[in-house]
């Protein structure tokens, strides 16, 4: 079997160069002009630099027989020879050219054998992989985005294939950008933004692709750069965001507000609320804090792990009595330090080296431990965090709440009532 290039390697060199955007950069040039500027250096604010599209007449890859092949595979060449000869430009009209040398042998004489191939020009570059469609229609989406925003020249020659992929949703795509043009940090919610043809669903899947966009069209004083990924989109451009929110049980009846005891409000209206509690515990799962035995004056929050953070808005649980409750791993540690940093006078609740041994057959497995110092933990809690963390008692053990039995939660609840 021969390693001789055949014309469907040349048409999966110029596959290749077409989905480098290669191609298409020889289209965007010829629209932004000379004065465009092309290297393999990376995007920045002062300049635009993108990878150089193709030059034209372009030399293709050739592997050939060698002269000591011609005498053992004489015809085997042959018929190499005729399959480029019928594939070619000469051939077919269009595609790449065949430029020849004579090679002399003793056995054979003086025989013909290509030396290299040539792709004239851009549309035999199309005609092989049969883009010129395509390339007409990029062409169309590339002087409209222009003529709209030119700044987007950089972009469009760095991902041409991304252009041509949305060229059904592309005017839309402009029109919301535009619309933020026209409102820098507009405060709205998504479902506000009113363009026609344009729903919230449709802005929701594309934010990474809009955010590409707004980056480069809006001044820096538009944009929270500190906000970063799909998930922060609408602090980064200035959007309302749906509001993170605390879910909390008023655990003694007599609170209740208008007959309702398991309430979730948003960040800042917890932390405005200062509800008439003397104490608040913190747990992390959803059937415990549901089953939380009722204590006088008190509440429970739904925790959510190292969402304690949102607790920081709220001032008034630092004249609170204040208890957490978590697993009894390194997380369940971790996220009580963080808690302790935000509320310092903060208790822990059954996360201690009896309650852990105690059910020393209930336990599970931590599979990604925290090991980092811990700080705002007392001696006795340092302690059993280190014994886990350091494995004394075994390989990741981890004493999950919802696996202490009903009863011991109840007792260690009698000191608050």
């Amino acid at each position: 079997m021969t390693t001789w290039t055949t014309p469907a390697d040349i048409r999966a060199e110029v596959e290749r160069l077409w989905s480098r955007g290669l191609l298409l950069g020889c289209i965007l040039q010829d629209l932004a002009g000379p004065s465009a500027v092309f290297s393999s250096a990376p995007p920045d604010d002062a300049s635009i630099r993108v990878s150089p599209p193709v030059v034209f007449p372009y030399r293709l890859r050739l592997r050939a027989p060698l002269a000591s092949e011609l005498g053992s595979s004489f015809e085997a060449v042959r018929d190499w020879i005729k399959s480029l000869d019928v594939a070619s430009r000469t051939a077919t009209g269009s595609g790449f050219d065949i430029r020849w040398q004579d090679i002399n042998t003793r056995e054979l004489g003086r025989n013909r054998l290509p030396s290299h191939l040539i792709l004239p020009s851009l549309d035999d570059a199309l005609a092989i992989v049969e883009r010129r469609v395509d390339v007409d229609r990029f062409a169309e989406l590339a002087k409209t985005t222009l003529a709209r925003f030119p700044m987007l020249f950089g972009w469009i020659a760095r991902k041409p294939l991304t252009l041509l992929a949305h060229d059904a949703e592309w005017a839309r795509i402009l029109d919301v950008v535009a619309w933020f043009v026209a409102h820098p940090r507009a405060g709205l919610y998504v479902r506000q933004i009113d363009v026609p043809g344009v729903d919230t669903k449709f802005i929701e899947g594309r934010k990474a692709l809009l955010g590409e966009l707004l980056d480069i069209v809006l001044p820096n004083n538009a944009i929270e750069r500190s906000a970063t990924g799909a998930h922060q989109f609408e602090l980064r451009y200035g959007l309302a965001a749906k509001p993170a929110l605390i879910r909390f049980r008023l655990i003694d009846p007599n609170l209740a507000i208008a007959g309702l005891t398991d309430v979730s409000v948003p960040v800042s209206e917890f932390a405005s609320s200062d509800i008439a509690v003397r104490r608040v515990f913190i747990v992390e799962n959803e059937v415990t804090a549901l089953a939380f035995p009722e204590v006088p004056e008190s509440l429970v929050i739904f925790g959510g792990g190292y969402g304690v953070e949102r607790l920081a808005a709220a001032r008034w649980l630092g004249s609170r009595s204040v208890t957490y409750w978590g697993d009894i791993d390194t997380h369940g540690f971790a996220i009580l330090d963080r808690l302790r940093a935000l509320v310092p006078q903060a208790r822990s609740l059954l996360m201690d080296r009896e309650t852990l041994l105690a059910y020393r057959a209930l336990w599970t497995f931590e599979s990604a431990s925290h090991h980092a110092d811990l700080r705002h933990l007392d001696s006795s809690e340092r302690a059993t965090y280190d014994d886990i963390r350091l494995n004394r008692f075994g390989i990741g053990v981890r004493l999950e709440q919802e696996r202490i039995p009903y009863g011991r939660i109840c007792s260690a609840l009698s000191q608050y009532r």
